[in-house]
């Protein structure tokens, strides 16, 4: 008499599928991007979006394809603060950015 064990896979973290999804949706994002840089737009209103978009792909890349959405609680505590003074530095840059339309001269 044998005993017979069914080995079952487990798979830790994304699959190809989902890779290929948040590609697509980083692709999307970044043709928003491209067609907000064509359109009169305000200036602060299309800095805004543009920051806005670019925190969202850099989210989606730190999490799926760096792989932190699967790690330890402990390893994105430590890596939190940095995200949080990358985008205070945004924000203190952001006036900065805000002037340089004024700055050129009249053609």
């Amino acid at each position: 008499m044998s005993t017979h064990t069914e080995e079952t896979q487990h798979v830790d973290g994304a699959t190809t599928i989902t890779f290929a999804k948040v590609w697509m949706v980083l692709l999307f994002l970044t043709g928003v991007e491209v067609l907000l840089a064509y359109e009169q737009v305000p200036t602060m209103i299309m800095l805004t979006i543009l920051v806005g978009l670019s925190i969202i792909k850099a989210a989606l890349i730190i999490a799926y394809f760096m792989h932190l959405k699967f790690e330890k609680l402990s390893l994105f505590l430590t890596l939190f603060p940095m995200l949080i003074f990358c985008i205070v530095l945004m924000l203190i840059f952001l006036g900065d950015a805000a002037r340089i339309p004024n700055m050129r001269p009249p053609v």
